[in-house]
């Protein structure tokens, strides 16, 4: 689950190189996301039996002056890792993971904000790294940073990364900005994608390429509920 471009080409190299397992093929399980509490006193407060707080920060992202909580929580269910006996990793962790945010209340603790399932891309193709590091959600400037990192161990020659920063207004976590780091293993070549989505416009810049600006047509923002998979997001390129 890449970029369109992306999982062309790794989909086109696996075909050549060598037979891959379809997710049909591996029997991915379904899973139930669950409704996390609608207030707690910490991240761990809101994690339901099963699921572990896998990384978390503070700051604030309303703007009162309190520090808001952003966490990530990742469920430990065994029955959703699953063995691979063909090309990429021999185990997968299938379990998806929740982002969270909370706000902070004067009195203590935190009401919940908001909760996604998605834009962290669900590991379920072996021959990719999990999509998902520590230490990659931020809260700079009043905003948080959520990012996902792309690395095909067979069939593709494209590492990178995407990041996204949401800003909390009018009512929601809107998407302000992106910003996409590739790298091509067998050229050497390198860019990035920068766009500010609330000015509209966006640079692109590459190696030995002259650097190309992008004006965006007039849209309404996306939003932390209406990103969708993180990893297969379409950005002008």
């Amino acid at each position: 689950m890449m970029t369109n471009m992306r999982i062309a080409v790794a989909v086109l190299a696996c075909f050549i190189a060598c037979p891959l397992h379809s997710q049909d093929d591996l029997h991915i399980p379904p899973v139930k996301i669950p409704i996390l509490p609608s207030a707690g006193r910490n991240a761990q407060a809101f994690t339901p039996k099963g699921w572990t707080v896998e990384q978390q920060t503070t700051g604030d992202l309303n703007g009162d002056g309190l520090p808001d909580l952003v966490f990530v929580l990742h469920d430990t269910d065994p029955r959703n890792v699953i063995k691979n006996d063909s090309l990429g990793v021999e185990e997968l962790d299938t379990n998806p993971r929740i982002l969270g945010v909370a706000f902070a209340v004067p009195s203590g603790g935190y009401t919940l904000a908001a909760q996604n399932s998605t834009l962290i891309t669900r590991w379920t193709e072996p021959n990719m790294e999990d999509y998902f590091e520590e230490g990659t959600i931020e809260i700079k400037r009043g905003a948080f940073q959520v990012s996902l990192h792309y690395f095909a161990n067979a069939g593709g020659w494209d590492t990178g990364s995407d990041t996204f920063t949401f800003r909390w207004q009018h009512g929601s976590f809107e998407l302000i900005g992106f910003e996409n780091d590739n790298f091509k293993r067998n050229t050497g070549e390198s860019s990035k994608t920068s766009i500010n989505y609330s000015t509209g416009t966006g640079i692109i810049t590459g190696d030995g390429k002259k650097t190309r600006s992008l004006t965006l047509p007039h849209r309404p923002l996306k939003t932390l509920d209406t990103i969708g998979d993180g990893i297969s997001f379409d950005y002008p390129q």
